[in-house]
């Protein structure tokens, strides 16, 4: 009975347990709460992606209102991917989140965090189950406003600014994506997903779903923060507290990918986007622009976590990248660099975050010489730093080698020396870094400051370890990649 409730499960535990933290007056009961969540839902999302990959696609249609006239929550291996990607991260998170929160918020507002917490993770989740157009939009906005509350809850002043700048964006890419929901649904009378993939092809032709579709893309676009749309992107991962950060940077905008890839490969359909439409022209440009845009502004960042942001915004470009080249295998490469850059990004913010926590600083200038003081957040830095580059043995060159391989196997190989060139800028700021924490003299003695707390340091080098282990042995990732991929584009597997 449990098993096959798995899909509502996923929604609704963290759903009902949000308003519990906040009725929970002690910071404690509260972080508790949501760390039992949290690791229910990781649980969940395990067995869920087992299940998709022993069964096949997971069809729940709640209420027992038949499809399509109910609304439908369905997982593919796309889906169940990206629901472990989220859960992974929602769980490390909250072992990390208890002395990080303590130090960077009022105790009053712990539960109101924790509520606005499992609220995000509820409406990223619901935007990967749901089979429903609309009620994609529905979890969307339920994710981005909690985004928007946890965003403003850091002491800078300037992080209200932050939140009401992506509020502002945010807003906008929302109505975009209402308005081509809504002109779909006018000419096809449905909003599940599967009907409307059926439906679509016999009305393709008109101007009425050639705007659906491009408004869609451009409010998407927003919501994955693709270049030039990004602005909202760095202030809100600086100015948010910690755990904000990591959780949005490692989450948020993957889920953004997975929905331009489901709107893309399964509701227009393959042929419409990218032969009709010629989307795959227009994102690859964009791609390429992120990446060489994103990592040079990188490059002249004093702040890390506005590196790091940067280093996002080129981040992303390589996963679009991949899903441009429309085939199998840019298309699992697109899904393993979405898989692998969450691990790797959620792990840089863990360690920023207990610098922050310890030094009250994350500018280059305050980091002189801090391999001494700090050694293993300073090592895990480094060695997530190694992986943004692309080094062997890390999962960044399991994701930039399949990435490279699938411009070459369609001939794109100027794409695959953009991608190597990129990675040398990628060198730059991360030795940047190195050269501070390592190489450069301390300014002052800074007494007092020590080591991270062991809860902060154990999420953070579980994720650096599952990222070497993908360096090391990708297999498990790639073969689920490939699954994936395969039935977006319609490839049979070798």
């Amino acid at each position: 009975m449990l098993l096959s409730n798995l899909p509502a499960l996923q929604v609704v535990v963290p759903l009902v347990s949000a308003p519990i933290c906040l009725l929970l007056r002690r910071p404690g009961h509260a972080w508790a709460c949501a760390l039992t969540v949290s690791w229910a839902v990781l649980v969940m999302a395990v067995l869920l992606l087992r299940q998709v990959a022993l069964e096949g696609t997971v069809s729940y249609p709640l209420g027992a209102w038949a499809t399509p006239w109910g609304i439908e929550y369905r997982i593919d291996m796309l889906a169940a991917l990206v629901i472990l990607v989220i859960a992974i991260i929602g769980a490390v998170v909250m072992p990390y989140a208890r002395r990080s929160v303590m130090q960077e918020l009022d105790d009053e507002h712990i539960g109101a965090f924790y509520t606005c917490y499992l609220l995000c993770l509820t409406g990223l989740l619901g935007i990967v189950v749901t089979g429903d157009a609309f009620n994609l939009f529905v979890f969307l906005e339920i994710s981005s406003l909690s985004s928007y509350v946890l965003i403003s809850l850091g002491r800078d002043r300037r992080a209200l600014t932050a939140a009401f700048q992506y509020l502002v964006m945010g807003t906008i890419g929302a109505t975009f994506i209402l308005i081509g929901v809504g002109l779909m649904y006018m000419m096809t009378g449905t909003l599940n997903m599967a009907d409307l993939a059926q439906r679509l092809p016999a009305v393709d032709d008109t101007r009425t779903v050639r705007v659906a579709f491009a408004f869609v893309t451009v409010g998407v676009s927003i919501k994955l923060a693709l270049f030039p749309l990004h602005i909202w992107l760095p202030n809100a991962y600086i100015y948010a507290p910690s755990v904000v950060s990591i959780f949005l940077a490692a989450t948020a905008t993957k889920v953004g990918v997975y929905v331009l890839l489901r709107l893309f490969f399964t509701v227009f359909g393959v042929q419409f986007s990218f032969d009709d439409m010629h989307v795959g022209d227009i994102i690859m440009w964009l791609a390429i622009a992120a990446v060489l845009t994103g990592s040079l502004v990188a490059i002249f960042q004093d702040n890390l976590k506005r590196m790091l942001a940067y280093s996002s915004v080129a981040q992303i470009g390589y996963i679009v990248l991949g899903i441009a080249l429309a085939t199998g295998a840019g298309v699992s490469a697109g899904i393993i660099y979405l898989f692998n850059h969450a691990l790797i990004k959620g792990a840089l913010f863990m360690a920023l975050g207990g610098i922050m926590l310890r030094l009250g600083s994350v500018e280059l200038r305050d980091l002189h010489g801090l391999l001494r003081q700090m050694p293993w957040t300073v090592a895990a830095i480094i060695a997530g730093g190694l992986s943004l580059i692309g080094v062997p043995l890390t999962a960044g060159f399991i994701s930039k080698w399949y990435l490279v391989a699938a411009a070459l196997e369609g001939g794109l190989w100027p794409l695959a020396f953009i991608v190597l060139a990129s990675s040398l800028l990628t060198v730059i700021y991360v030795w940047r870094i190195v050269e501070a924490t390592c190489f450069r003299a301390a300014g002052d003695e800074r007494p007092g400051v020590r080591e991270a707390p062991l809860s902060m340091l154990l999420p953070t080098w579980l994720l650096i370890a599952l990222n070497l282990y993908i360096g090391v042995d990708a297999e498990v990732l790639t073969g689920l990649a490939d699954t994936a991929a395969a039935a977006l584009v319609g490839e049979a597997l070798p």
